[in-house]
């Protein structure tokens, strides 16, 4: 439906919260070109300056990223999550590591205490999509389900703060993930994540904590070797 008003900056702001929206809900994915120029002032119904205006405001907040001949890609969920993916853009690894051992370990501890019905249910469909996806033998697929899943995990915590603030970490744990899995799915790269669902289906936040932490250690060690001397 086009969208009107009758002063400029105000048809402004309502173009950057409709494409926002599309981010935000998961019509525009992470990862994914958005339309472009003409096909957003046709949907739209606003004028390829007001579009043009938009686009860069949310480029500007780190949602956006303009790809000169190629397009304009989602590169992150919130501003927030824009601000994360640029902070550490250039992390250690090993640090990133660690800090999603941080995160998912008190999440699966929490999770375990907390669950519901309706949680346990989820984790299952997710974890048999993310085997699926290994099948698949797609590494980018598989990153996307994986992360998916862990998401779910920290969700089951029922802690909104921890929650909001994995999901606007969540780009910066997929390219880590991308890395550590390399461009090919090989037996070496696979992390069973059967005993993390047991543990929290049977509430044993001990176990459920111990597991998520060992996963971000479990792909390639090797990687650390080189910045890290070890």
């Amino acid at each position: 439906m086009p969208l009107s008003h009758p002063r400029r900056s105000a048809l402004s702001e309502q173009v950057i919260a409709e494409l926002r929206g599309q981010i935000t809900s998961g019509e525009w994915p992470v990862g994914s070109r958005i339309p472009t120029e003409p096909e957003l002032v046709e949907q739209l119904g606003v004028a390829r300056n007001t579009v043009r205006e938009a686009v860069r405001a949310l480029a500007h907040n780190g949602l956006l990223d303009i790809r000169q001949g190629s397009g304009t890609y989602v590169v992150a969920t919130s501003e927030l999550a824009g601000v994360m993916h640029r902070r550490f853009a250039d992390a250690d690894p090993r640090h990133i590591a660690e800090l999603r051992a941080a995160l998912e370990s008190a999440a699966a501890r929490l999770a375990a205490e907390r669950r519901t019905e309706k949680d346990l249910k989820q984790l299952d469909a997710l974890m048999e999509r993310r085997e699926g996806t290994w099948e698949t033998g797609d590494p980018e697929a598989f990153v996307a389900a994986d992360a998916t899943f862990h998401m779910a995990v920290v969700a089951a915590s029922h802690n909104d703060a921890m929650t909001a603030m994995y999901a606007d970490l969540g780009e910066v744990l997929r390219d880590w993930l991308r890395a550590d899995v390399g461009a090919e799915l090989t037996p070496q790269t696979h992390m069973d994540h059967a005993r993390l669902v047991e543990a929290i289906r049977a509430q044993d936040a001990e176990a459920a904590a111990a597991e998520a932490a060992s996963y971000p250690f479990l792909c390639r060690p090797d990687r650390f070797s080189a910045r890290s001397g070890g």
